[in-house]
């Protein structure tokens, strides 16, 4: 379940009637004569698109997010390249036992996702068997959406100082996935609660948004820009300043290296709040040459004085899920470092709280998983008829 799904139900974004969830994990019961890249019994996840042109150049790069004739969406999008559905008609989501998708937008799990069976001779030592599928759902969404702008900012490298602005789902996964590429993780939240859940999940810093006076302090200190010799090798900016590559075994040579304590200014920041909030502030925290992407769905306008790019090279993008390649890319990256969410499997009846749960902020730190096998059989004959 994503915060999206709340942003549908609740402001009327799709017409009714309407079904959420484009974070689906499941098995395959059945394939097209035409399917070549899955089999029936493998596990798959698909995520938030099920169709797109196939042939813009945003396509062909596999970036299908950016389609210039528009993506169609999992849920609340209209059909028009007969891959998923009947020209004309409104997608539905992943609320539901079944789903229908095209190869392009179906990815392959490893097979140790597949639920246990009770005839499965390890089954007896899984607590929670559903739960090893589970888990790969919000890959799909929060996963590949802030793995996308880490890897295309440099942050796969490691030796980045990354700020994680918003600790919802999309923080979460952010703080994970930067720590697991050897960054240094700063995380930014309106909500002091959070903090042992961001220093768990590979947060080094917690810094409480709402409180002005600490706020005002970190920017002045990276206006003041005191770095140590150590710390500059480490700053975005580097690489214009010194041309010459650190000497052999030092901190910046190191798979190892992090950034240097007494930095303040980041790199990279993750915008993942999709409330009204200061973003100029955020760019007054931004070390120079640094990044600033917006991911959250925030439709108001925001004011930002020119000086504060201009005289340091900042920038301020946006950035949208990822396309196949390299939401592949994040699967592989997630296997291969055990890089997961906290889930928390619920029955369908409990979508309801769990919804209401993520639009207070979703203080429990986790991420809602809906087991389809638990919709009331009425209410799929019902949905059948």
């Amino acid at each position: 379940m994503c915060h999206t799904d709340v942003h549908f139900v609740k402001e009327g974004l799709a017409p009714y009637p309407l079904t959420p969830g484009h974070e689906l994990a499941g098995v395959v019961t059945k394939v097209g004569r035409n399917v070549t890249k899955l089999r029936v019994g493998d596990a798959v996840a698909v995520g938030c698109m099920v169709d797109s042109c196939f042939g813009c150049r945003s396509c062909r790069a596999y970036e299908e997010q950016y389609c210039l004739n528009g993506a169609v969406w999992t849920y609340g999008g209209e059909t028009k390249y007969g891959r998923a559905g009947p020209d004309g008609e409104r997608t539905r989501g992943g609320y539901s036992d079944a789903f229908v998708a095209n190869q392009r937008f179906c990815f392959k799990l490893p097979p140790e996702s597949l639920p246990k069976t009770r005839g499965d001779e390890d089954a007896s030592k899984t607590t929670d068997t559903k739960s090893s599928l589970a888990k790969y759902a919000p890959l799909l969404c929060a996963g590949v959406t802030t793995f996308d702008p880490l890897v295309r900012y440099g942050c796969l490298d490691g030796r980045k100082r990354v700020g994680v602005a918003g600790f919802g789902g999309l923080g979460m996964m952010a703080t994970k996935l930067a720590r697991a590429m050897r960054c240094d993780v700063v995380a930014l939240s309106s909500s002091p609660d959070k903090e042992p859940a961001a220093r768990r999940m590979g947060a080094s810093e917690f810094w409480v948004t709402t409180d002005a006076e600490a706020m005002k302090e970190k920017a002045e200190a990276v206006k003041a820009q005191k770095l140590t010799k150590a710390s500059k090798r480490d700053a975005a900016v580097y690489g214009w300043q010194h041309p010459d590559p650190p000497p052999a075994g030092s901190a910046s040579d190191s798979d190892e290296a992090t950034i240097s304590d007494d930095r303040v200014s980041l790199d990279v920041i993750l915008d993942t709040v999709s409330a009204p909030h200061d973003v100029a502030a955020l760019v007054d925290l931004l070390a120079p040459d640094g990044t600033l992407v917006l991911l959250g769905l925030d439709a108001r306008p925001f004011a930002l004085a020119a000086n504060a790019l201009v005289f340091s090279r900042k920038v301020v993008r946006g950035s949208l899920i990822a396309g196949t390649k390299s939401t592949e890319a994040c699967l592989e990256f997630c296997v291969k470092h055990g890089v997961f969410p906290d889930v928390r499997v619920i029955d369908a009846a409990k979508a309801a709280d769990a919804l209401k749960a993520l639009d207070k902020k979703n203080d429990a730190a986790v991420r809602y998983v809906i087991d389809c096998e638990t919709i009331p059989k009425r209410a799929k004959r019902s949905a059948a008829a």
